[in-house]
């Protein structure tokens, strides 16, 4: 019923109030736009839930630490993290850079859910499967359990009648199985559970995402077709076990061709509406996500816009929040804990590292002696962000030993920068083009400011120094950013200090400046 309507006619609330219920009323019908892509920056497979007015979204961060970070907004356009799923893992020594790496692995596919005023995170690392839990998403998240089985791009479900279930793929085939009653096993053990999809067509099936909703069972996956792009399918079934049947519910590139948007989650919006957050691997930047409009057509989830095309531009409901800094930011290290926005490469040595022993610096130590960047513990990093980005370190080598190397490079699985190199008494700075020296010149200084500029329309970056933070020069040689497999990340801003020689250097980080 329309209140405003019931109060006009029944002329005894006083105008004041009507006033105030009519601004209330515009206000709640309030408009905003979102352009997309929504982030432009390495944020894949999304998954989100709506509970009450508030936004979650989980992604994934393979081998960086910490890991699974928690997005949150009120307003679905700007997310900000607060709070990662976990700080470390610890399958094995390689988890630190001990006989060998985790390179590609760790924390994949995440599933968030939220029931019985718990939230729950499911996500597999290749090895094993973890459910992480809280009551507070802006705090720690506990272990719930650990699986000894690895269950790929894997969704939870927890049903109306108590019954929880693990909605999982195997070489394209989807299987349902029900945890018990802890949630530290399966009813079936480690079997792949009950066969409820199979296309056996040969082609690529996976990120699947589960829900009940209005009596049915639905299930989202991709789907790539030969010679097709990214597709994101839709099977739904009265019954969890089948027989289900099948929808192609989006099939787009945006403005980026041949580079379908596909595989993420749907929800039910604060207002009623529904969405969808879909991701698009952008090569250099890496997999970055859309938010989508979702319509019921038939009882299928359609998303896009009325074409079926994901829309750059479209507008959506609710109060324009307070924009926040975003998932890439600045730092000028004065905070006793480090930001939510850094991740380490692997786990960090955390007796290597300081933001207290020189107040208003993040020091790194050397530790073990290792030949290159890729077996360096505690390389710090950020995301990149498109179009452009541009990111600045002022850096105190002062204290750096005999043949270490510090610097800031664009990290990948083939990465690229500028590297201070300390031979004797003498500083050399170097630009390197995966393990290509492609510029140097040896400089007299004990502080020096190094600057990397990103263009993802080009996936170019080029690299800057400066001895008086004023004047900087071009050094080296254009570098193309890539992304590969061989990582699954986006290039990232790394910030590094190893030694080839003796342990114990170290250098001063002043301040990160990001620009976008």
């Amino acid at each position: 019923m329309d209140l405003i309507k019931v109060f006009k006619q029944s002329r005894i609330i006083p105008l004041a109030l009507l006033m105030m219920l009519t601004t209330v009323n515009a206000t709640a019908q309030k408009r905003v736009t979102v352009t997309n892509p929504l982030i432009y920056s390495d944020v894949p497979d999304p998954d989100v839930i709506c509970v009450g007015k508030d936004y979650y979204m989980v992604s994934t961060t393979a081998h960086m630490s910490p890991g699974a970070p928690i997005m949150h907004s009120r307003d679905m356009k700007n997310w900000h993290i607060i709070s990662y799923v976990f700080d470390e893992l610890n399958e094995s020594s390689r988890n630190n850079l001990i006989g060998g790496n985790i390179y590609s692995r760790g924390q994949w596919a995440a599933s968030i859910r939220y029931h019985n005023r718990e939230f729950y995170v499911f996500f597999g690392t290749g090895i094993h499967s973890y459910i992480y839990k809280t009551k507070n998403p802006f705090g720690k998240w506990e272990l719930c359990s650990k699986l000894e089985r690895y269950y790929h791009d894997a969704s939870m479900l927890f049903d109306e009648d108590g019954k929880v279930y693990l909605i999982h793929c195997e070489r394209g085939v989807i299987y349902v199985k029900q945890f018990t009653d802890d949630l530290q096993d399966f009813a079936d053990g480690d079997a792949n559970g009950t066969r409820i999809i199979g296309l056996d067509d040969g082609c690529l099936h996976e990120g699947v995402h589960a829900y009940k909703i209005n009596g049915k069972y639905y299930m989202t996956t991709i789907w790539w077709p030969a010679g097709g792009v990214r597709t994101e399918l839709c099977f739904r079934s009265d019954h969890i076990t089948g027989t289900y049947e099948k929808k192609l519910i989006h099939s787009d590139s945006a403005d980026f061709p041949n580079h379908g948007v596909a595989q993420g989650g749907i929800w039910k919006a604060a207002n009623g509406e529904w969405y969808g957050m879909l991701f698009q691997d952008h090569e250099g930047v890496g997999r970055i996500p859309y938010l989508l409009p979702c319509t019921w057509v038939d009882g299928w989830p359609m998303l896009g816009d009325s074409q079926g095309h994901s829309p750059l531009r479209f507008e959506i409901p609710g109060l324009k929040e307070k924009k926040f800094e975003g998932i890439v930011q600045s730092d000028d290290f004065k905070s006793k804990k480090l930001g939510l926005t850094w991740q380490w490469n692997h786990n960090p040595d955390n007796s290597l590292w300081s933001l207290t022993e020189r107040p208003g610096y993040l020091r790194l130590r050397t530790g073990r002696v290792v030949p290159a960047l890729f077996e360096a513990r505690n390389t710090i990093t950020q995301r990149t962000e498109g179009p452009q980005c541009c990111g600045t370190v002022k850096m105190d080598i002062s204290q750096m030993k005999e043949g270490d190397h510090a610097g800031l490079f664009s990290f990948c699985s083939e990465p690229g920068g500028l590297a201070v190199v300390r031979n004797g008494a003498d500083y050399t700075l170097e630009m390197r083009d995966r393990d290509v020296l492609k510029d140097e010149r040896k400089f007299d200084a004990k502080e020096i400011w190094l600057r990397m500029d990103c263009d993802f329309t080009t996936d170019t970056a080029r690299f800057y120094y400066s001895l008086d933070g004023q004047n900087f020069t071009r050094f080296g040689t254009d570098f193309h950013m890539i992304f590969s497999m061989a990582h699954f990340t986006g290039n990232k801003f790394a910030i590094f200090n190893y030694a080839t020689l003796q342990s114990g250097g170290y250098v001063d980080i002043d301040y990160f400046e990001y620009r976008k």
